[in-house]
């Protein structure tokens, strides 16, 4: 099945997924200052033209941060939302190629199985080969690794649990820590995500491998649904407003209006070179959801911070000074028991486990502080095409 698939061919493009490209080097990439990075798989959710234009403001984190290796892009893909309210779509190979494209990088990328699993052991061998790349890339990703590796899950978990199904000892052996954030905190409400493929979400959570588990939503229910609602161990919260956009990087302003505008334009790429196309600054006078910063801080062991002058900031934890006060942002050990239908419940425990789940404390004052904390990371973020 692997030597049958080495390429993915999508609307024309050409997109090398066999990691093959002579300048992706596994293993030798270093930050700026020498320290190793972190090996990452990132799964998402991203289509073309989005669904939820979170997935493209958020995606930048994987490119930008400094001690992140990404090494492949599974684009989580779920048949029922190619066709929706009369808007086609498909996977987001556009903003993946634009994104390699400003930060100069050969990212390989491919799809999952369009289809939910049909039980927790699926192995969807089945399915057609080109909705098979996407758990061929993640596995040829794990055995090509001189080390462990870490891998996220925003939206379903199928990939991951495919691949699992197909060779649950490389996974044991070759992934360091799974970073899911699916779920709600509590049983009450099926969350989107976990929705998309619930057997997929139980086989991980059965699976036994490491885990860190950052629900997308609250048991509480404060916003009507879970995931719009706010407690100490789930991710959501309101960016009041996204009016720093205009000041970051030009080409990754333009990524974004690129995204939020929903564009079209054939030339993607010189879409990314020059203003010629308009954009109405006022539209990033709007509220944004965000639920996967606490992912990014706690991979890289970032921290949020108050500094001394009253203001907040996602800094590394060699950048701490003695007078900044570190605001909750961390993992906790727990057992969890999961239904089928993806409700779990979980209770803390004070020995380590496989599983960990969120923890940031007062949910407000989180919000508070990421609404400058977050503005100030990514007006920080540099490309390396020229402006």
């Amino acid at each position: 099945m692997v030597d049958r698939i080495h390429l993915i061919i999508y609307g024309g493009l050409f997109f090398l997924l066999s990691m093959q490209c002579h300048n992706y080097k596994p293993d030798t990439h270093v930050s700026e200052s020498g320290k190793k990075l972190i090996p990452l798989v990132n799964t998402t959710d991203l289509y073309y033209p989005g669904q939820d234009i979170g997935d493209n403001f958020d995606i930048i984190a994987a490119y930008a941060l400094e001690e992140v290796d990404l090494r492949a892009v599974i684009l989580d893909v779920t048949e029922d939302y190619r066709l929706e309210n009369g808007l086609g779509r498909d996977m987001g190979i556009i903003p993946v190629m634009q994104l390699n494209y400003i930060f100069d990088r050969t990212v390989p990328a491919a799809p999952s199985p369009f289809t939910r699993m049909r039980s927790t052991t699926d192995r969807m061998e089945d399915v057609p080969l080109f909705q098979q790349a996407g758990v061929e890339l993640l596995l040829k990703t794990l055995r090509e690794s001189k080390e462990k590796v870490d891998i996220t899950a925003f939206g379903s978990a199928r990939t991951i649990a495919v691949a699992f199904n197909r060779e649950p000892e490389l996974l044991r052996e070759k992934v360091n820590l799974l970073h899911l954030s699916i779920g709600a905190s509590a049983p009450v409400q099926i969350e989107w995500n976990v929705a998309l493929d619930p057997h997929a979400f139980v086989a991980v959570l059965q699976s036994g491998l490491p885990i860190a588990l950052y629900p997308c939503g609250a048991g509480n229910l404060d916003g009507g649904l879970a995931a719009f609602s706010y407690d100490a161990n789930n991710g959501y919260w309101e960016l009041s407003n996204m009016n720093f956009v205009p000041d970051m990087d030009p080409p990754i302003r333009r990524y974004l209006e690129f995204a939020f505008s929903r564009s079209t334009r054939s030339d993607f790429l010189r879409a990314m070179e020059t203003d010629d196309a308009p954009f109405d600054s006022n539209r990033w006078n709007r509220m944004h959801r965000v639920w996967e910063t606490c992912v990014w801080m706690c991979m890289t062991d970032r921290v949020l911070v108050q500094r001394n002058d009253g203001s907040y900031r996602i800094i590394s934890r060699h950048a701490l000074q003695p007078t900044d006060r570190i605001l909750p942002n961390e993992l906790r050990p727990c057992t969890l028991e999961v239904q089928e239908n993806g409700l779990f419940t979980y209770q803390y425990i004070d020995q380590p486990g496989n599983i960990r789940i969120y923890y940031r404390g007062d949910p407000k004052e989180n919000e508070k502080a990421l609404n400058e904390a977050l503005p100030a990371l990514y007006l920080e973020f540099k490309t390396q095409l020229l402006n």
